[in-house]
């Protein structure tokens, strides 16, 4: 026989795992059951191959050029051993970069991360919402990076070999028993190998149960303006785009144009 929690109630208004019955001395079947699924499903996130092919014809359609490359990791299990691997660039992929460095403002770099799930669900969708905050601010776009095995600084690496102003690398979260497909979208001033996690702003959840794309898009928008403003970012640049008055309003153009590149 189930007994229920009397905080029963409480669960409508978080996803975490509250509230859950009992049964005797364990828990209901059924939330064993779910969280063996959750489980699972974190698990597959992870290991899911990244389908950058499968992303190439809806950023086509954005009118945005892509460009594919690995990270030194040759696999998902050294990916996984080896977070250094995952890092930098491996030789044909900084080969191919160099062929096309050219002066771009911001280059957006999608990479699998720990959830590609969370990129083939999330990332089109964002993008779509950021670039009339891009055409307001009158940047140039790099062609954007499909990045295969990567970390965060990876798109530190891929900024510094395309020779961009600013990099914002949208990659997989670590999956989450209730949230496998969440993005995190990382934001650097002047991208180089040498970066270190404070000169980044990170912006996180980004999912439809979580930031909706275009709040997450507005977000990173007013960290765009103030990141070219004040030619930094990091621990030095707060967001405050919940109170965008202090410096200014980012507004989306009514009529989005192709995004240049």
């Amino acid at each position: 026989m189930s007994t229920h929690d009397s905080w029963e109630l409480l669960r409508q208004f978080t996803d975490a795992r509250i509230a859950l019955g009992r049964s005797g001395a364990s828990l209901p079947t059924d939330e064993v059951l779910k969280f063996g699924l959750a489980h699972a499903q974190a698990r597959d996130a992870i290991h899911q191959p990244f389908d950058s092919e499968g992303l190439r014809p809806a950023l086509a359609a954005l009118g945005l050029e892509t460009l594919t490359v690995h990270s030194a990791a040759p696999d998902r299990a050294t990916y996984l051993h080896r977070p250094d691997l995952g890092r930098r660039l491996d030789d044909d992929s900084r080969a191919v970069l160099a062929a096309r460095k050219r002066d771009a403002d911001l280059l957006l770099v999608i990479g699998d991360g720990l959830s590609s799930h969370a990129v083939h669900r999330q990332s089109v969708g964002f993008i779509r919402a950021l670039l009339p905050y891009i055409d307001t601010l009158g940047l140039s776009l790099a062609p954007v990076v499909l990045a295969h095995q990567s970390r965060v600084a990876l798109g530190d690496d891929i900024g510094e070999a395309l020779g961009a102003r600013a990099v914002a690398i949208l990659i997989g979260e670590r999956p989450g028993l209730s949230s496998p497909d969440s993005l995190g979208v990382y934001l650097t001033w002047q991208p180089q190998r040498s970066r270190i996690e404070s000169e980044r702003n990170c912006i996180s959840n980004i999912r439809p149960e979580g930031l909706p794309w275009e709040a997450a898009a507005f977000k990173l928008a007013w960290l765009l303006e103030q990141a070219f403003l004040r030619r930094l970012t990091g621990v030095k640049l707060k967001d405050e785009s919940d109170n965008p008055a202090l410096h200014g309003m980012v507004k989306p153009r009514l009529s989005q144009k192709k995004a240049p590149h």
